[in-house]
């Protein structure tokens, strides 16, 4: 039988319902392939889970208390849509206990610095190259809670740069892949993995709860730009990360506010939008990115595309507005670039959080 085997899921559902009083855990197996999620046994299993709420939810507080929860903890690998997400009276209470695994961290941050880290929410919009490298970065700097926001699925040609990204799970929920990952690092951690475009018609949405800062790591100009606005209308601190395809030199690599960038095409592009809206006019964009001073390089030809041009080869292409074969140019990525960009971007965000 083909099975997809998650060890780290798995390991948190058993640690989970081993820290419960009374628990009833069921784990089933269901083919690969082309299955509708959730699967006629997940929900013979929800059906049976709420029958036994039904009939003995009285004798059995703890579990009635408990099922409501149980979506929180889902065997299937995609991240919910909008519509599915926590709403704000379903976070979890705020952590007010620092572990022993934040021992060395104590001792650089201080204990009320990471103490406000945990207690802090962080949206973080495409999980790309660079976005999953703040968020296992974040993470590991003790981040309480993260949304995890970006519509797409892993390609193959992802894995030399995206932490979720393997050969096994190509085809699968970037967000939801990701979220695994966080957990595992972080368990304490509220994470909100949401596959989703962000555009006009999804903004209030995905930035609700309202974070304590968003961190832009999307490549689509559009959306990129509208994130941007929105956040400096509404006073949400954010940081913007430019492009960190098409170089080679992380020693390059600035971070500074819109108005002061140079070099870097993608950031003047930015700043020319927003100034149409009426930003940096008097010089001062508010608005730090991190961005590079090297030359963009012109994308090499792969011997696979001579012939026949370049043909796309992500996963459900057909159905997505955004494959990369509509793109204008696929420029080429490394991931010692687009992680030197993430760890900039997130050591501004643990200092800006944590009062350093």
């Amino acid at each position: 039988m083909d099975a997809v085997f998650r060890p780290l899921a798995l390991n948190r559902l058993v640690g989970h319902t081993s820290a419960q009083a009374h628990c009833i855990t069921k784990i089933h197996q269901i083919p690969t392939g082309d299955l509708p999620l959730p699967s006629p046994t997940d929900k013979e299993c929800c059906a049976e889970s709420q029958h036994c709420t039904e009939s003995h939810g009285s004798a059995i507080p703890e579990l009635d208390a408990a099922l409501p929860k149980q979506t929180r903890i889902r065997a299937w690998e995609s991240a919910p849509g909008l519509n599915s997400r926590p709403q704000r009276e379903d976070l979890p209470p705020v952590i007010d206990k620092i572990h022993r695994r934040w021992d060395r961290f104590v001792r650089l941050m201080g204990h009320d610095g990471v103490l406000r880290l945990l207690q802090s929410h962080v949206t973080i919009f495409g999980l790309g190259g660079v976005g999953s490298y703040v968020a296992e970065a974040l993470a590991r700097s003790a981040v309480g809670r993260l949304t995890l926001v970006d519509f797409d699925d892993v390609c193959l040609t992802n894995v030399n740069r995206q932490l979720q990204a393997f050969p096994g799970t190509v085809g699968q929920s970037k967000a939801a892949l990701l979220a695994e990952r966080v957990r595992a690092i972080h368990p304490e951690a509220w994470v909100d993995p949401v596959q989703a475009f962000y555009d006009a018609t999804t903004s209030a949405a995905l930035l609700t709860p309202r974070p304590d800062f968003v961190i832009d790591a999307i490549d689509n100009v559009t959306s990129k730009v509208l994130l941007l606005e929105t956040c400096l209308n509404e006073g949400i601190p954010v940081i913007s990360i430019t492009g960190a395809g098409a170089r080679l030199d992380p020693t390059r690599i600035r971070v500074d506010d819109l108005s002061r960038t140079k070099v870097d095409p993608l950031a003047r592009v930015i700043r020319k939008e927003l100034a149409k809206r009426g930003y940096g006019t008097d010089g001062e964009m508010g608005l730090p990115v991190v961005y590079s001073e090297e030359e963009v390089r012109v994308p090499e030809v792969p011997e696979w595309d001579i012939d026949k041009g370049f043909q796309c080869i992500c996963p459900h292409r057909e159905d997505s507005p955004h494959a990369c074969e509509k793109r204008r140019v696929i420029y080429g990525t490394a991931t010692f670039m687009t992680a030197a960009f993430a760890m900039a971007a997130s050591s501004v965000v643990v200092r800006r959080l944590s009062d350093k």
